[in-house]
């Protein structure tokens, strides 16, 4: 996981073998995003704003799952 300065996500990861973002919050919890390209994982990690980029291209167009 890599911290990244967001005002609502703490820290992200990827999962080259199952292709999974990890996105942990602020607030606690961890969800998990599959089927993600690593070059869309990239673009998140390097967003100018993760939160924003997670709500816009992530949100109904990835599975997803709340795992804390």
């Amino acid at each position: 996981m890599i911290s990244v300065d967001s005002s609502t996500i703490e820290s992200i990861g990827y999962d080259d073998n199952s292709q999974i973002v990890y996105v942990r919050f602020i607030n606690g919890g961890l969800y998990s995003y599959h089927d993600v390209p690593f070059d869309e994982y990239e673009n998140l990690l390097n967003a100018s704003s993760c939160g924003s980029y997670l709500h816009n291209y992530y949100k109904g167009t990835y599975s997803y799952e709340k795992i804390e």
